[in-house]
């Protein structure tokens, strides 16, 4: 599996040759031109990781690309197609099961509206949960671990690696750092010792995971 990052929780993954992007929102950049894109898969409707103009300029470049996302989204793409994968379902997309988990978005504050958020299982190997701490239940090889924003705090994403135990994670949802050296730093070194590699994704560069 091949991973590009484009910022936040824009994610480029090549999965046996079928790519697939995620959550090109307004803290991402450089997606704007990708090609031979054959899924974009949208947790919830957040303008961070839904953005509708930008996705239309995605679907316009690459107009065989297939829009997965969930109900709530549904309702906003305006006359863009879309299937629907809630929590509990599934499809199959050129042989690559993309699995939909968890319900909710990680609690704001008080009475902050709730968002319907949707994780998606990537081929039983990397699981993206979108903005909350879902367990799928089930081992993951790859993690994209939620690490800052107003629903969260850094020991929690620690502990959240923990619980899962992932082979490899990586950060996401860090659009929002002022210094993220600092913060994968603690990142890395309260993973010491529990066997799981913790990956930093540089800007708009290819890793091997």
């Amino acid at each position: 599996m091949k991973i590009t990052k484009f910022g936040h929780c824009c994610l480029l993954i090549d999965v046996k040759g079928v790519r697939i992007l995620t959550d090109p929102g307004l803290f991402s950049k450089g997606y704007e031109s990708l090609i031979n894109i054959d899924i974009v898969l949208i947790t919830h409707e957040h303008p961070d990781h839904f953005h509708l103009d930008a996705l239309k300029v995605i679907l316009k470049n690459n107009p065989r690309a297939k829009v997965i996302t969930n109900s709530s989204v549904a309702k906003l793409t305006e006359d863009i197609k879309v299937s629907v994968v809630g929590n509990g379902q599934s499809i199959a997309e050129q042989g690559i099961l993309i699995e939909g988990i968890g319900t909710k978005h990680g609690a704001v504050y008080g009475n902050f509206p709730e968002t319907e958020n949707t994780g998606y299982f990537i081929n039983n190997q990397l699981f993206y949960p979108g903005d909350n701490f879902t367990n799928p239940n089930k081992p993951v090889e790859i993690l994209a671990v939620p690490t800052s924003g107003p629903w969260l705090k850094l020991s929690e994403a620690i502990d959240y690696a923990r619980q899962i135990k992932p082979r490899v994670c990586f950060p996401v949802h860090d659009g929002v750092w002022l210094f993220p050296a600092f913060m994968n730093n603690a990142m890395d070194k309260f993973l010491e010792g529990t066997g799981i590699k913790y990956r930093v994704l540089q800007l708009g560069q290819e890793t091997e995971i």
